[in-house]
């Protein structure tokens, strides 16, 4: 195994792209009052359709790090919960959400003022361009 922490075959790759798609970090976080049926899950996460949430879903099942418990009901019930696995995730999570509470605004600032210098450094789309020519003839 390579000590290069950002090789495709990293472990610590692995964690990020878990943790890289928002929808993974949210739903492990939801879990993690227990077991919950997925319109509960819609309900309190909201903003997340119903094909994106199975999606979601999937992939942490796939990763194992949420378990499917499907019950022989009428109406059929389907539960999903953290693994042992899953669980893991809670801390690293936590942090990061520490982490934005803490340095969310100061981030948000700059995003601000990176995008009001770059909406006043453009071009208008109707005027000619401000550079000079690059012949010094004069012609055109």
């Amino acid at each position: 195994m390579t000590t290069d922490a950002y090789l495709a075959d990293c472990r610590a790759r692995l964690a990020f792209d878990l943790l890289s798609n928002t929808w993974n970090a949210v739903l492990i976080w939801v879990l993690r009052s227990g077991p919950q049926r997925p319109g509960e899950l819609r309900e309190r996460i909201g903003g997340i359709s119903p094909k994106v949430l199975t999606e979601t879903l999937r992939r942490l099942e796939f990763n194992g790090l949420v378990a499917r418990n499907a019950y022989a009901e009428a109406p059929p019930r389907v539960e999903y919960e953290l693994t042992a696995l899953g669980r893991t995730l809670l801390g690293p999570i936590d942090a990061f959400g520490a982490w934005a509470f803490e340095y969310g605004d100061e981030v948000m600032a700059v995003q601000e003022r990176n995008e009001h210098a770059a909406a006043s450094h453009e071009p208008s789309r109707t005027s000619r361009s401000s550079h000079p020519p690059l012949s010094s003839s004069g012609a055109e």
